[in-house]
């Protein structure tokens, strides 16, 4: 990794869909050149892949929330599978704490979301928190 990759790294967080004439002529390389580096970092797993940024409230998406879950580590083996179908669940993180668990999900309202703690408590106790608002979205790693 060089200056070029980490400037290359950056323009494509803040837009993935930037053409490679105009990233090539932001780092001064040619649209070959600048093809052959985005595809070396994608082969080294530097990049993972590419995603549109989706507004979950024009989806009818309202309610935000995390939600930290004990699980404990024998039922991690049937949690997994459980949690991956769950279409609400964004992110579900393994985490050290009084929790093993910590989701993001996003519902509709609060009975699906009420619905959905439910269900996790056949997991194991849950502490949930609503989200307000957001001051900081979701942003790219400072290279």
């Amino acid at each position: 990794m060089d200056e070029i990759d980490f400037a290359i790294l950056n323009h494509l967080q803040k837009n993935a869909r930037i053409t490679l004439k105009e990233l090539g002529q932001e780092i001064c390389l040619s649209s070959p050149a600048l093809s052959a580096r985005i595809e070396k970092l994608e082969k080294s797993g530097y990049i993972l892949g590419y995603q549109a940024q989706i507004n979950p409230v024009s989806l009818g998406l309202y309610t935000k929330a995390f939600i930290s879950l004990e699980v404990a580590p024998v039922q991690k083996k049937e949690f997994y599978p459980y949690i991956k179908k769950c279409k609400n669940v964004i992110e579900c993180n393994c985490v050290t704490g009084d929790y093993s668990m910590l989701l993001e999900v996003l519902f509709e309202n609060t009975m699906e979301l009420d619905r959905f703690i439910g269900e996790l408590q056949y997991f194991g106790r849950t502490k949930t928190l609503i989200v307000f608002s957001t001051s900081v979205e979701h942003r790219g790693v400072e290279l």
